[in-house]
């Protein structure tokens, strides 16, 4: 099957856009919008940055290994701005994952103008924020936040 990696399209309907890959167990997610494949139950363990970049890289996810932390611009093209209830994370209605949870992940992606800081995306609604996506800096020492592994794409130059 063919699939359109091109970043200029935009697929409404979850059942569309996401497809669980059996070949890996039913343990991953193909976003079509994006070309990347994402693991289906994101880490619920909040780690230092550190650590989030060494778990992905040792996921066996689906049996397969290759997985790595996102940056940011990936993992906020999985948020939804248009959820609004602060109890449910901000993903497209319908979506297939597993346990993600209305708080902030690691991204790969280090803030250029504070060194040891990452940038950080939150899948939580807040009301002073309606309609956008939130990404924040995070201390990439001492903060602790989730970890949602990805395949594919091009990683980052900092990227294992």
């Amino acid at each position: 099957m063919a699939i359109n990696r091109s970043w200029d399209r935009k697929i409404i309907n979850a059942q569309e856009r996401f497809r669980i890959l059996s070949e890996f167990n039913n343990e991953a997610v193909l976003d079509r919008e994006t070309g990347l494949v994402w693991e289906r139950t994101p880490s619920t363990q909040a780690v230092q940055w550190p650590n989030a970049r060494l778990l992905c890289a040792q996921k066996g996810v689906g049996g397969r290994g290759g997985w790595r932390l996102p940056a940011f611009n990936e993992l906020s093209s999985l948020v939804d701005p248009a959820v609004q209830n602060a109890g449910v994370p901000q993903l497209p209605p319908g979506h297939p994952f597993q346990q993600v949870q209305a708080a902030s992940y690691w991204s790969d992606t280090q803030f250029a103008d504070e060194p040891g800081f990452a940038l950080v995306v939150d899948f939580q609604f807040n009301a002073a924020t309606i309609g956008q996506v939130r990404v924040n800096d995070a201390n990439a020492a001492g903060g602790l936040y989730r970890v949602w592994a990805v395949r594919g794409g091009s990683p980052g130059p900092n990227s294992y």
